[in-house]
């Protein structure tokens, strides 16, 4: 690499998204890049001219091991929606009058299925106005629901973390012999990948949760109360999953009974509170004793009970994006496609970052 690399981490943290940081910033200095900038809260932080030469943080190779298995964005994030080219062009000018100054060869952005959108956005603009620039995608998500991966990173932590924390709950809400429901809410907007993982439970022998609600399918609180009672005749405590993201068939969140219909800077609503409507829901219908989980935060950030596998692919990411930019290429995403499931293998590729940019992938109908 002839000039300089800069590198910005957007949307919700997960356990691996600093594993990416690490292989995009060790692979640039190994591939001669004069300085390897990292964005103080992504594309936003970057208008406002934040940034840090990464050199004076990331010293030697232990603090690149400590930087893979430190949870949420060392760099700090951002939700910021980029204008339409045609709508405000002067942000667009900013932002590559700055990439000139520090003189940026490949700008590499880890994120999700908005982040894919500022690559997106930011490589045609390069192409129209005849930059050299070269834009890269890193895919991270616990949702894993970026089209043109098989897999997100993040999501298998994520998984891990939710697996085991059932597996647990299970166990903790048969100690009783009291007729209960324990209804637990999962991270999950419109993609029920995570909840789903609620079933890995079972793989230990454990029964896992009784009911597992995703937000693929319209939710209808009549019938969850019909298979809470019948569920109810068959053991003394009921364990329930539900995706955060559960709605009717009008596509109404469940959640906003609770909410105030406030949105972040990408129209999305913020969403979480389903549990606590059906913990209200099972009391007043059932009667019985309920309670509602909202795991929040902490599937994300649970760094000690990370995947081995999540970090090493996420770091193998963010290598690939490296080297997607010193081949020349922009306007992609580095990839993950399996090539078998026994044994476990993948290869890495890039997709056009159009592939990913505001898709979700969602749990298929046959697996629900």
């Amino acid at each position: 690499m002839k000039g300089n690399v800069i590198v910005g981490q957007s949307g919700g943290p997960t356990s691996a998204i600093n594993s990416s940081l690490a292989g995009v910033y060790r692979t640039a200095i190994d591939r001669g890049a004069p300085k390897v900038y990292g964005m103080l809260h992504g594309i936003q932080g970057l208008l406002d001219e934040k940034y840090v030469d990464l050199s004076e943080h990331i010293r030697n190779d232990l603090d690149v091991e400590l930087l893979k298995r430190t949870p949420a964005a060392y760099l700090g994030s951002c939700r910021y929606k980029l204008p339409e080219i045609h709508e405000d062009p002067e942000v667009y000018e900013k932002i590559f009058a700055i990439l000139e100054k520090l003189q940026i060869e490949s700008f590499i952005y880890i994120g999700g299925n908005d982040s894919m959108d500022t690559i997106k956005k930011l490589s045609d603009y390069a192409i129209v106005r005849g930059y050299e620039t070269k834009f890269i995608g890193v895919p991270k998500t616990i949702d894993n629901d970026l089209m043109g991966t098989d897999h997100c990173p993040g999501f298998g932590s994520a998984a891990k973390y939710i697996a085991t924390t059932f597996s647990e709950l299970e166990r903790d809400c048969h100690v009783y012999n009291v007729k209960a429901v324990t209804i637990v809410e999962v991270m999950g907007r419109n993609a029920g990948w995570l909840t789903a993982a609620s079933s890995l439970a079972r793989l230990n022998g454990g029964e896992g949760p009784a009911l597992i609600y995703l937000c693929e399918v319209p939710f209808d609180p009549e019938k969850f109360l019909q298979d809470v009672q019948e569920q109810l005749k068959i053991w003394d405590s009921v364990l329930v999953a539900v995706s955060e993201g559960v709605h009717d068939a009008q596509g109404r969140y469940l959640s906003e009974q609770t909410q105030s219909g406030a949105t972040d800077n990408f129209g999305h609503s913020y969403i979480a509170g389903a549990a606590g409507v059906l913990e209200q829901l099972v009391r007043d219908r059932i009667g019985c004793k309920v309670r509602s989980i909202e795991l929040n935060l902490m599937q994300r950030s649970a760094a000690h009970i990370a995947s081995a596998t999540d970090i090493r692919e996420s770091q193998m990411l963010g290598r690939k994006a490296c080297q997607c930019a010193l081949d020349g290429k922009s306007g992609r995403m580095a990839a993950i496609r399996r090539i078998s499931d026994e044994p476990y293998r993948i290869e890495l590729t890039d997709v056009p970052v159009s592939e990913s940019a505001n898709a979700e992938k969602t749990v298929p109908a046959e697996w629900i």
